[in-house]
Parts: structure tokens; sequence; C-alpha cells
């Protein structure tokens, strides 16, 4: 979305490439010259799109041949939201920096980085004037035994598999994407109507991206029933 690159991202430091796109991947990390690569494990604003299982393989396996850094953005897709901890666990990759925030805290504000071993850490090398926040560290662990203690991360497996797949029968819907409790919707048609009546009319307030895609982004803690009341309200908002 050109309307939130940020200036210091656009110009010729950066280069964006088609998603799941295995050849322009290799061509442009065979150049030499790329320090990271940065990627979603589930792409959240782009319209909930998955990169492949062979896309990030083929990914891992270049960045190791040209010594770039993989680095996963799991801010929107992490913290069980996919149904796994990191939905690049899909995968089956291990990338060497990850990016967590908005689950971390459960609104408390806090983000975090996961730095692989293959790192050498040096003292006083890293310095922050918010780093350490105490409050928010013990935030961040109060939501780690909340969702071990409700199987959270199980939950939006169980009840995203389920959505997902309920999803899928209504014929309006021209497709649906995502894992766990993070779902797309795609229209054909804008979905700024059918927003607004599922908001004023069912009292259902979704998410979005572009102009055709509804976005679900539930609590973890959502039950099989909630589900069934939104595939209601939605049913009778579509029909």
């Amino acid at each position: 979305n050109p309307k939130i690159i940020a200036p210091i991202n656009d110009n010729g430091h950066v280069t964006y490439l088609p998603l799941n796109d295995t050849e322009a991947m290799k061509a442009e990390l065979a150049k030499g010259d790329v320090c990271a690569v940065i990627i979603e494990g589930i792409q959240g604003v782009g319209g909930i799109q998955l990169p492949t299982s062979e896309f990030m393989q083929a990914l891992r396996q270049a960045c190791d041949e040209h010594n770039a850094v993989l680095i996963l953005d799991e801010i929107q897709s992490g913290y069980g939201r996919s149904g796994k901890f990191f939905a690049h666990q899909y995968t089956g990759i291990r990338p060497d920096i990850i990016t967590v925030a908005k689950g971390i805290g459960n609104g408390f504000p806090m983000g975090g980085v996961l730095i692989s071993p293959k790192f050498t850490p040096v003292y006083g090398q890293l310095g922050t004037t918010f780093g350490g926040n105490h409050l928010a560290c013990a935030a961040a662990i109060a939501v780690l035994d909340v969702m071990k203690e409700e199987n959270l991360v199980e939950n939006a497996a169980l009840v995203g598999t389920h959505l997902i797949e309920e999803l899928k029968k209504f014929p309006q819907i021209k497709e649906v994407r995502g894992r766990g409790l993070m779902i797309g919707m795609e229209f054909s048609e804008p979905i700024k109507e059918i927003r607004q009546q599922l908001l004023f009319e069912q009292k259902v307030f979704t998410g979005v991206s572009g102009t055709n895609v509804i976005r679900l982004l539930p609590p973890l803690c959502l039950s099989m029933a909630e589900a069934d009341e939104f595939l209601s309200r939605l049913h009778a908002v579509l029909k």
C-alpha cells in the first residue's frame, strides 16, 4: 500500500517483490547486495495472503546461500493468531529474527524482537529509553500464562478451522483465506455496504483490507457458539 510506505523505505535501498514468486526472490538475492529479507508469516494489511511452504523454504535456503538475514514479521500473525504460536511454523522454517507486538501484551503497548543464537550479543550493544519496562514484562508474562491455561492457541486452530470451512460454503464469497483466527473473505464487489450492515444492523465489527476483502481477527478465546452466531449474522446480511 503506497500510502503507508515510510519515506525511508520509498527509495532504492528497498526492493518490493511479489509474494510467492520464487524466481524473482532468487534473482534479487543472487545480486549479493541484500542485507535482509522481511516477510510476514501471513500478510495482514495485504489481504490475508499466505506464503506457501515451498516459497518459504526456498527463501530460507536462498538467504543462507547469500548471507542475508531472514526476518519474520509476526506482529499480526504471531502469538497464536494462526493456530500455531507463529504462522511461519506451518512452513517448517526457522527465521533469524522474529518481530512481535500487538498480542504480546493483550492491549498493553509492548513490542519485542526475538534473535537467533547465530547472532553473538555483545554487552552494551543495545540500549533503549523504554527497554526493560517492568510493567510491560509483567503484562506479557501474564498473557502467556493465560494463553497456556486456557489453551488459546489450540482454540484458535479449532474455531478458526470451523469458521473457514463454513465460510467457504457461502456462494457470495469469492475466496476465503487464512489460518486460525486470521481470516480474509474476498468478494467480487466492494464490501463497504456489507461491513456497514454487519455493524449497524447485526452489531458485528469487522476489519478490512483494500476495497474487496473483509478481515476477521476475533479474540483467541472466541467460542464455537460465538463463531456460529457470527456465521448466522453474516448469512442474514448476505442473503
